[in-house]
């Protein structure tokens, strides 16, 4: 394949992607935008086998590979359930930043291969590109692992933290750029190899400081170090369509970790630096726990109160997605439509485990999108609802957000749910959310909680309603 077609091909790939991003910026145009993403990426990759043009043995190898790797990947995706999508989003992070770091290893290693000049000899501006995409790859690769790991719950979701934190990290960035420079100069071997370690230790740090409730900042977050990853890499290898790619997700990462980390009124640089949320978890509420009564109330109890509201707004969090109870929600909410009882959802930007986590399993038990709303168009409406029907929410809704300067969430934005005039509170128990703190809201006057299976509640709700 030409030069020149190959360039005019990886920039309709590339008109492509900015499409797909366009297309899954709203819920309406999605599948379109995943279909614009998938047709752009055939071409990018077809093109690539294409413009090879030495289809020798080693060829045969990297077709089967992708084969296998391809295989593996749609079966997981296949199989993977929508509670677990954060920890699937973060594992793919993760596999590509360790892509990007190996193909660093072999430009260094053999960088006639890529005609990047011979072992010692190497193009400078080559040689600053393979090293900034080998460190953040490392990073995204060592980061990524912990989100899995606390998004899995094999590691706690609280906050990792010691002494001298930020400036740990900030020596760390400091010594990546001086290896860098001394890379440059002298392309030492023994350089790479330590620059790559340093990189993955600081992967490390920058994420156990981090809270669970501002997880879904993260999975952002990394996202768009898997982006600039991939872009550096692109560089290396003078690939135009990995250069664009990478781009675009690096960019787009980084601008939507930003909007999110003002919604929740944090600070950008704590992001970048790792250990943002990380405070004293002993709050007053933590401590008077045990002394504090709720009240509890059952299926009955909740149709009733539903059914004399003139209007409900329903809060889902990360509990409807364990419970997957999407699709009875919708059925319940039908039931309220038909005694015309108004229903609106509210979603908060970091309910779940990942950016837009609410609106995909909303999505999936088509939920009409004109019902859906963010937390700063519905929150002034709580004072005038009847009813707010929480179904999992824990972080999200918690009011010592708005009063204890000691807890890891103080600052961020919650649903004022406590403002309604009744709230239905579905939860197992009342142990604490992901960010490991009391939820004063369990125990305030017009709260009734709902001890149970979200799915079995919602179920034996709508039951009651009929």
């Amino acid at each position: 394949m030409s030069a020149n077609l190959s360039a005019i091909l990886y920039l309709v790939s590339g008109v492509l992607f900015i499409l797909a991003l366009r297309g899954l910026s709203s819920p309406e145009t999605s599948r379109q935008g995943n279909l614009f993403g998938i047709i752009g990426m055939v071409i990018a990759v077809t093109v690539t086998f294409l413009s090879v043009g030495n289809f020798s043995s080693g060829f045969i190898y990297v077709l089967m590979f992708l084969a296998i790797g391809g295989s593996i990947g749609a079966f997981i995706a296949y199989r993977i359930p929508m509670t677990a999508m954060p920890e699937l989003v973060a594992g793919f992070h993760s596999l590509v930043g360790l892509a990007a770091v190996f193909v660093a290893i072999s430009a260094f290693i053999n960088p006639a291969a890529f005609n990047l000049g011979t072992p010692g000899n190497i193009k400078l501006a080559s040689l600053i590109e393979m090293a900034i995409g080998a460190a953040v790859g490392a990073i995204t690769f060592s980061g990524s692992i912990i989100a899995f790991l606390k998004l899995q719950g094999i590691m706690s979701g609280a906050p990792i933290t010691f002494k001298g934190q930020h400036l740990v990290n900030a020596l760390l960035l400091i010594l990546i750029v001086i290896l860098t420079i001394y890379l440059c100069s002298t392309q030492s071997s023994n350089l790479f190899w330590i620059l790559i370690a340093v990189s993955f230790l600081i992967g490390f740090l920058i994420i156990i400081p981090i809270g669970g409730a501002d997880m879904p900042v993260v999975i952002s977050m990394l996202n768009s170090y898997s982006g600039w990853a991939a872009a550096g890499i692109g560089f290396t290898l003078e690939n135009t369509a990995l250069i664009i790619t990478g781009a675009l997700v690096g960019s787009s990462g980084a601008i939507l970790s930003y909007i999110m980390c003002k919604g929740m009124n944090r600070s950008f640089f704590n992001v970048i630096l790792g250990g943002f949320g990380a405070t004293d978890q002993t709050s007053s509420s933590q401590q008077s726990k045990e002394q504090r009564p709720v009240k509890s109330g059952n299926a009955d109890d909740a149709a009733f109160l539903m059914k004399n509201a003139s209007s409900v707004i329903i809060v889902p969090g990360y509990g409807m997605a364990v419970a997957q109870a999407q699709h009875a929600l919708r059925e319940m909410v039908d039931t309220l439509k038909k005694n015309d009882i108004k229903v609106s959802y509210a979603i908060h930007p970091v309910a779940g485990r990942m950016p837009g986590h609410m609106n995909v399993l909303l999505a999936e038990a088509n939920v009409p999108y004109d019902e859906v709303f963010e937390l700063e168009e519905i929150n002034s409406d709580f004072a005038n609802a009847d009813v707010a029907f929480v179904i999992g929410a824990n972080d999200v809704t918690n009011p010592v957000a708005k009063t204890d300067p000691q807890s890891p969430i103080y600052g961020m934005p919650v649903l004022d749910v406590e403002k309604t005039k009744s709230v239905l509170f579905v939860k197992r128990s009342l142990s604490p959310g992901y960010a490991g703190i009391d939820n004063d809201l369990f125990y305030k006057e017009n709260t009734l909680m709902l001890f149970a299976d979200a799915k079995k509640m919602v179920e034996e709700i709508t039951k009651a309603l009929d």
